[in-house]
Formats: structure tokens, C-alpha cells, sequence
């Protein structure tokens, strides 16, 4: 029990003394303890885009996810899993387009955006639109990262970073798995 306080204790303390990291878009890394987005709720069924669109969000059981999804999918996009580093497909995709959520299909990453980071996992130096993600505070590996999940159905997506390429100075790594590409058209 002690030990649970002291590391919650100082947990909270290296959080505290982390720079702040502030992207493009005025959010800095810390915002994520609150477990936020950049997104207006509207009670537990919907949110607004940061175009003022009401985007209800997707519920589902377990038993229709695990219908919809590959069990390695499941795992990841429901279970908070990470797949193998330098395995997933769009880790080295370098073609145009966006990366939507594997479980809803929400526009999430631009290629614009998308960097070789060489940590085996597709990175990305901003999200399209702020409001498409939930930030939160996970400690599971035993120190605090911040989790990011789609705000539109609760997929998780992976974790960011703040030792990312400049204006933005953050990495969102992301399992190539929770992800779907669309590719752009000339």
C-alpha cells in the first residue's frame, strides 16, 4: 500500500515538472491529465468538431466489436494492446492521404504530418482536428503517458510524446492497427 502512494506520489510529481509543450494549435501535453479533448460534449452521445459539427459517438458491446474486429485488432483498439514495433503497415507508408480510425472511420492524421521517427510505429507531429481525440493519463508500464483513444467511438490509438519535430515538438505515435488509410487522389 505504500508503495502504491509513494510511486502515485511521484508519478504526479514528474508530471508536474515536465516542460510544457505547446503545438500549433495552443495544446499542451499536461492538458491530457484531465482526460480532455479539444471537443465540446454534449452529454455521453456526442461531441462537436472543431467545424461546430455534432458527431455522435458510436456505442457498442464487447460481442459487436469482437465480431467487427480480428482478435489483434480487438486487443488493440479495445483492450489498450500495442502491436509489435516496426511490424505494422502503414509505418513506413509515404504516399498521400489521411489516416482514419480503424474502428469508426473519423479522419485523424494527414500524411502532411506524418514523420520517420525510427521508434517502429507510424508517428505523426499533429492531429487534423483536435477534437477527434481524447487525451488521458495511463500508467500502465508503472510512470504516466498520455493515452490517446478516438473520441468518436473509444479506440484506442496509442500515446504521445513530447520529443517530436518542431512547430509542434510532440509525436503521436500510433498502432498502425487502430488505423485505416485513405489514400489521395490526384
Amino acid at each position: 500500500m505504500l508503495i502504491r502512494l509513494f510511486v502515485t506520489i511521484a508519478s504526479i510529481v514528474m508530471l508536474a515538472s515536465m516542460p510544457s509543450c505547446q503545438s500549433k494549435k495552443g495544446t499542451n501535453l499536461q492538458s491530457a491529465e484531465a482526460g480532455t479533448s479539444e471537443a465540446a460534449t454534449i452529454g455521453d452521445m456526442y461531441f462537436i468538431n472543431m467545424y461546430g459539427d455534432t458527431i455522435r459517438k458510436i456505442m457498442k458491446s464487447d460481442e459487436e466489436w469482437k465480431k467487427e474486429l480480428s482478435d489483434l485488432e480487438y486487443h488493440v483498439l479495445r483492450e489498450k494492446g500495442t502491436e509489435r514495433p516496426h511490424v505494422g503497415k502503414y509505418t513506413n507508408e509515404d504516399r498521400k492521404g489521411i489516416y482514419v480510425c480503424k474502428g469508426c472511420g473519423m479522419p485523424l492524421f494527414s500524411s502532411k504530418d506524418k514523420f520517420h521517427s525510427t521508434c517502429g510505429w507510424p508517428s505523426f507531429s499533429d492531429i487534423m482536428d483536435m477534437s477527434t481525440i481524447v487525451k488521458q493519463v495511463d500508467y500502465v508500464i508503472g510512470y504516466p503517458r498520455i493515452e490517446l483513444t478516438c473520441a468518436k467511438c473509444g479506440s484506442h490509438l496509442g500515446h504521445v510524446f513530447d520529443d517530436g519535430p518542431q512547430p509542434t515538438g510532440l509525436r503521436y505515435c500510433i498502432n498502425s492497427i487502430s488505423l485505416d488509410f485513405i489514400e489521395e487522389k490526384n
